[in-house]
Formats: C-alpha cells, sequence, structure tokens
C-alpha cells in the first residue's frame, strides 16, 4: 500500500472503523503522516508566534487522535490480537517498547476471529 492510499483510506474510508484488518505499510505510513503535519504545524507555530497554527495543531491532533487509534486497533486484529492491546502502551516505557513489538511484528497468515488476511500470503490469496 503507497503513501497516499494509506492516508486517503484511513482518513476517508475507514476513519473510525475499528474491526478488521490493516497491513503494516498502512499503519506506518499514516503514522508517518500524522508526524510529519505535526511536526511541520509545530515549526509554523514556533517560527511566526501565531495563535492561528497553536489553533491548528490542537485541531489537527483532535482530528487524527480516532483514525490514529482505529488503524492501530486494525493493525492488533492483523497480528491476531484484541484492539485493546493499545492500553499496554499507558504503562511507561515497558508498555510502548512492547506495543512497538507488536505493531511492527508480521501478518497473522490466513483469516483470524478478525476477518480475512490483507497481506497476500501464499496459499491464502486477498480477496476484495
Amino acid at each position: 500500500m503507497s503513501f497516499g492510499e494509506a492516508v486517503r483510506t484511513v482518513y476517508t474510508q475507514k476513519y473510525a472503523t475499528f474491526s478488521g484488518r490493516a497491513r503494516r505499510s498502512e499503519y506506518w505510513w499514516v503514522y508517518l503522516f500524522n508526524t510529519i503535519v505535526a511536526m511541520v504545524l509545530n515549526v509554523l507555530t514556533a517560527a511566526t508566534h501565531s495563535n492561528i497554527f497553536q489553533i491548528l495543531v490542537g485541531v489537527f491532533a483532535l482530528a487524527a487522535i480516532i483514525p490514529g487509534l482505529a488503524v492501530a486497533a486494525r493493525r492488533l486484529h492483523d497480528t491476531g490480537r484484541s484492539g485493546w492491546w493499545i492500553l499496554i502502551g499507558l504503562i511507561p516505557l515497558v508498555g510502548a517498547i512492547v506495543l512497538l513489538v507488536f505493531l511492527v511484528g508480521d501478518s497473522q497468515p490466513g483469516p483470524n476471529a478478525y476477518g480475512p488476511p490483507v497481506k497476500n500470503v501464499e496459499g491464502y490469496p486477498v480477496t476484495a
């Protein structure tokens, strides 16, 4: 999945969809997009000392939290874990490391409790 396709899918088609599965590329492209937008807005805020950019940072943060959580839950589903594992990230240091390991893990081959595979694995073709 390409950068543009991942961002478009998460922000238009699956904005608050917590069910199903998401490939690693979908999750990490959206993570990169959110990071870049937040950095650009923060740099503009610091450079201009303008309140409008501070407001835009807040608006973007509010707009990005739901799709960010949704794609993370779908990513965890793809590895065969419940989306509730996101909460392990609340444990200082260790929780974030464990969550990172879960998020970078490979997809579970074949169908699982959360749906059919989204990654084309030998013997389990992706169906549209």
